[in-house]
């Protein structure tokens, strides 16, 4: 009788145990499958035309289409009438097909002007009634960012709600799917453009202006974004994510990236990289919740969490990592990083901190 209470308690903490594991390997599932789609999404084309992911992408996808087929049509158009007057040409001299022809060419004339014209008119009135549906969502946004443009890559600050501080990330963006979301846009140098193309069109940033767009993303995934507007020696390598997830995900998200990391470390190697990194890192990086507090450069407080490293350019696994921090100016000609000299052993305690920031 005395045993039962005990066997009910070690019952119960058997049951939060296996509660605990399948938290943990939901987990473990949600991030392994949520790196595939950064994977496939580094690899995958900048397609507008053919897939829309959200109520500010398919209007303008529409009408993109639309301006084509019209622009193909008076291309076939001009085309065919252009054959069937060399394969119509009389053998009169020039003379005589200007004065017997000067009706029936002016009627051509004020056929096609005419309908050149409707065709015209048609489109820009379509284009206007697109460009007013999208301007501005359908509801208020409920979430607003603020994105900074830097040659090359991209800041993202994320302001205080429902208790969790304001913190900032960088590269990637992380948005509640079916919500619209406020982007606000600066730009730190030069002018940049920022497009999600499955998600909106693209807008400007200019230095000393803000400018603001919305997107909104219909279904959970990886959309990828890039600079459109040329910006120096490394535009193409200028991409970002934008990571939809359903709300309690995204929440989940939110709390754990608003946290510092831990500011000290207790695996011996792990450690040795932390005082690398402060030594040779901190200068430009910022860490919160150690002394790295570097301005120049990202954000780097959760690095192991992010899908893609150096704005895109390179998926982010430990490799990758320490390549890009011995060969940057290889991979990345005339970026702010420099390539730093790394011992073996160097490399190993670096990477191995790297690896504590997620």
């Amino acid at each position: 009788m005395h045993g039962r209470p005990e066997n009910a308690e070690r019952g119960g903490a058997a049951k939060r145990a296996m509660g605990s594991m399948a938290v943990s390997a939901s987990c473990a599932a949600s991030a392994a499958g949520l790196m595939a789609a950064h994977r496939q999404a580094h690899g995958a084309p900048l397609n507008y035309f053919l897939h829309a992911g959200g109520p500010a992408a398919g209007p303008s996808m529409h009408l993109g289409w639309a301006l084509a087929a019209l622009s193909m049509s008076v291309v076939v158009i001009v085309a065919l009438l252009l054959v069937i007057a060399l394969a119509r040409r009389r053998r009169v001299p020039a003379d005589a097909r200007l004065a017997h022809g000067e009706t029936a060419a002016l009627r051509w004339i004020y056929a096609g002007t005419g309908i050149s014209s409707v065709a015209l008119i048609a489109a820009l009135v379509y284009t206007l009634v697109t460009l007013d549906s999208v301007a501005a969502p359908s509801r208020a946004p409920t979430l607003t960012l603020t994105v900074t443009a830097y040659d090359w890559w991209w800041k993202i600050e994320y302001g205080e709600a429902d208790g969790a501080p304001a913190f900032v990330t960088a590269n990637e963006i992380h948005i509640p799917v079916g919500e619209p979301v406020k982007i606000v846009l600066q730009s730190a140098d030069v002018i940049h453009a920022f497009w999600v193309p499955q998600l909106a069109g693209k807008t400007q940033t200019i230095p000393g202006q803000t400018n603001e767009q919305w997107i909104q993303a219909d279904a959970p995934g990886v959309y990828r974004g890039q600079c459109s507007q040329f910006c120096g020696a490394q535009h193409a390598h200028m991409a970002f994510e934008v990571v939809a997830q359903d709300r309690p995900g995204f929440d989940a998200w939110r709390r754990a990236q608003a946290q510092p990391v831990a500011r000290e470390t207790t695996d011996a190697l792990a450690a040795h990289g932390q005082q690398l990194f402060h030594a040779r890192c901190a200068g430009c990086h910022t860490v919160r919740g150690t002394d790295a507090t570097g301005v120049q450069a990202p954000d780097l407080t959760h690095l192991d969490s992010r899908g893609l490293i150096a704005a895109g350019a390179l998926t982010n696994t430990p490799e990758h990592q320490l390549d890009w921090i011995r060969h940057a100016q290889r991979i990345k000609p005339d970026s702010l990083m420099p390539s730093i000299d790394l011992t073996s052993s160097e490399a190993s305690a670096l990477s191995a901190y790297l690896a504590t920031l997620h």
